[in-house]
This record gives structure tokens, sequence and C-alpha cells, in this order.
């Protein structure tokens, strides 16, 4: 399979054209013919445009790409070797919604030949490819697994916003059903990955692999969110005590906030969702998914104390957000905490106010009912800058200043302002 996508004998196809899928797509299409298929046509034809509808990649990414750019299942038949990178969200009660990936599994079961591979990127509970995704594929195509087919995982390991730590700059792990099918699929990503492919030994350690990634990250962040409740009850900055920490050779340096966007805030809950069905409650995941989720009502009550405190009307206190996507210098809004801080806010009976130089303003109010701002107002009694947004960084006290009243407070939950704020109230996680 691997000679035959080099001599472009054979077609490679991406399944998902999202901030996971197209990245991966155009690096293959600097070495090989492919084939990026997504059943949103919209999103089609914008990409068919050098155009990427997630606003990741500039349009010279697109320049010489060997790609044909389509939602058509017939051109997507064409393809001998099918990577699926479509999204895994969670529902309103935090159980994983396999409905992408089964669909993708539908397609690819509808194309899949003899002689071709399937390769998953999508992040799941170990055992899903296998379980729940191979049966699909199987029943559709009327092939086996092993005797017609290849099926691998390769978990993606994308970083919206990352211009240093890209596809080609990080290791990629691989997997396959069998040691045939692992070495094909490993040597097809060392196509676009310089920094190498390490070869897991089964698709569940691969999975398993990917899913830790971010639980780790997220029990190390809400163990910082809870030192910064702790410490602020002891009236302790928390961005001074990490960095006095920080000067151990051997302390791990994560910081306090809000834990959004669709990959360290919903993966935790498809292994404790697996861990569930074994009969296993997990503990110490779930405590600390708790904590980074209610970090939103935390901070919002904060605000809400302190306009009691200081303004003279409540009803018209006014606040000002800035920074409404899940991270620094992004456009994407999935899954954003800052929704859930507004949506406090507002039922506390506050007035606020959205800014944010990335996030798309009609996009917000589809997703959350609120569109930004376009200029801020000068009376507000309360400013949470949530993201360090680049634009940010030159802002200082006196700007802080002219946008709120006297007696105002500034929320700064990243600690990027720390020292620098005098002349207004300041606070941080």
């Amino acid at each position: 399979m691997y000679q035959d996508l080099l001599d472009k004998k054979a077609k490679l196809a991406v399944v998902g054209l999202g901030y996971v899928g197209l990245p991966i797509a155009l690096e293959f299409a600097k070495r090989i013919s492919v084939i990026g298929f997504d059943i949103n046509a919209k999103r089609v034809e914008m990409m068919r445009n050098g155009i990427d509808p997630s606003n990741e990649l500039e349009s010279s990414a697109f320049d010489g790409a060997d790609i044909t750019f389509t939602d058509s299942i017939d051109v997507l038949r064409e393809a001998k070797f099918f990577v699926i990178a479509v999204p895994t969200p969670v529902d309103e009660h935090n159980v994983p919604d396999l409905t992408p990936v089964k669909r993708a599994s539908e397609t690819i079961g509808k194309v899949i030949k003899k002689g071709d591979y399937a390769v998953f990127e999508s992040t799941v509970y170990p055992g899903c490819t296998e379980e729940d995704c191979l049966p699909i594929i199987e029943k559709l195509s009327g092939l086996k697994m092993g005797v017609d087919f290849k099926l691998g995982y390769s978990p993606e390991r994308i970083n919206p916003g990352d211009k240093k730590h890209t596809i080609r700059t990080v290791v990629k792990v691989a997997s396959g059903c069998d040691a045939e099918s692992l070495e094909e699929i490993a040597r097809t990503y060392e196509l676009v990955v310089d920094a190498g492919v390490h070869r897991a030994s089964s698709i569940k350690v691969a999975e398993a692999a990917k899913i830790i990634e971010n639980t780790q990250r997220d029990l190390n962040i809400a163990l910082m969110n809870e030192l910064s409740i702790i410490f602020d009850k002891m009236g302790i900055n928390t961005y001074e005590v990490l960095e006095a920490a920080g000067t151990k050779w051997n302390f791990l340096k994560f910081s306090p906030g809000l834990v959004g966007g669709h990959c360290i805030g919903v993966d935790p809950y498809y292994l404790t969702y697996k861990a569930s069905e074994l009969g296993y409650n997990s503990r110490v995941i779930l405590a600390g998914r708790y904590i980074n989720d209610n970090m939103s009502i935390y901070l919002a009550r904060k605000i809400v104390q302190h306009i009691i405190k200081n303004a003279s009307d409540v009803k018209s206190a006014k606040v000002l957000v800035m920074g409404a996507t899940f991270k620094e210098n992004v456009s994407d809004i999935r899954n954003s905490k800052v929704a859930d801080v507004v949506k406090e806010l507002r039922e506390f009976f506050l007035n606020v106010d959205v800014v944010d130089p990335y996030a798309d303003s009609d996009e917000l109010h589809h997703e959350y009912g609120f569109g930004l701002t376009q200029q801020p107002s000068s009376d507000y009694d309360a400013v949470i800058v949530t993201v360090c947004h680049e634009p940010y960084a030159d802002l200082d006290d006196a700007y802080f200043a002219s946008i709120t009243k006297e007696n105002a407070l500034i929320a700064d939950l990243k600690g990027a302002f720390n020292g620098q704020i005098k002349s207004r109230q300041y606070w941080s996680f």
C-alpha cells in the first residue's frame, strides 16, 4: 500500500475536513494523491477556493497540493487508504456521542474494497474502533478485517493555533490490526511526520494513549483551579505562588483557567464512560472534571459579589468579557466555557458585552445566543480577560481605566496583567 501511494497508483482519502482532517490532507497532498471528503458542501466549496473554514491555515497551504475536495461518495470510492478524522463530542449529559464516527464508519463501509486500509484518528475510548466502528464497516461492505481489508488507529495530535507543534514536528502514534498493517500505516504517516512515528502494540493501546494525554492535562489544571480557590480565600495570588514553585526543577508548570474546547474538556468523559461500562466508577478523573466544569460559575459569582458590594445600581451594572474563543489566538468557539460565564452573569440580570478579535459574531449568536459588541463602552463595573489573545498583549492600566468605572474590577484569568493594574481593583484565578 505504501509504495502504491508513493507512486500515485493509489489515492489516500481523508474523511472529515475540520481542524484535524484538513491539515493532514494537505500535508499528504504534498507527496501523494489525496481525496478530501466532507459532507458539508459549503465547506467543500470554500476549500476548493483555498479557504480553510476553520481559519487555521493560510491560503498558501493549498498551493501545489494534489488534492480533490468533494462531498461525493462516488469520488471517495477511488481511494484505497482512508483516514477518518471526524469529531467525537459528548452530549448535554457528558455521555460520548459516537454519531459522527459511526456515520463515517457507514460511509467507509459503502466504499471500502479488498486490499484497502481504514485508519481512524478521532479520539475515542479504548476498544471503540474495533467494537463500535469495525462491525459497521464489515456489515455494510460484506468484507472481513484482516482478510479483505486492514484497520488501524492513529490518534490526532493537532493543537489549534499552535504554529510550532505541527503535524511534521510532533511524534505520531500508529497502530494496526496486525504486524503488516502496522508497518504500512506507520510508513505512510512517515511521509508527513518528520518527528517520527511510534508504533503501538495494538489499536487499543493507541486509543488509550490518546485518551490519557488530555485526561492528564485536565487533572493537572483541575489541581491548579482548586489551589486558586484555596489561595483566593487566603488572599494569595496564585500566579505568584506558581512562579515561586516553578523554580524547582521537577515542578510541573500548569496554570488555572477555564477548560473548554473539544479535547481536554471532552476526552476524559470517554474514558470514564467506558470504565463505568466495565463496572468501575472513576473518582479522581470525575473529580477533576467537576472542578473544571464549575470554574465558570465560580468566576461569575466573584464578579457578582464585587458588583453587589460596589455598584450603586446592580440592575444597570455592566460587564465586559474580553475573549470568547476556547483558547488564545484561535477562532474556535466550540465548547467555550466563556459562554457559560456569560450565561451565568446574565442570570443575575447583569448587562454583558463580549469582544473578541478572532471569533465570528454570527457563529457565536447561533451557538450560544449572543454576539460580539463592536466597540466597548467606558462605564463597565467589571472586565473579564478570559484568554490572552495577542492583540491584548499591549493593553495597559490606562486602557482598562478608560473603559471602566473608578471602583471596577479587572478579572485577569490568565494573570497576564499581574502587577500592572494599579488604578482599578485586580483579581485573577
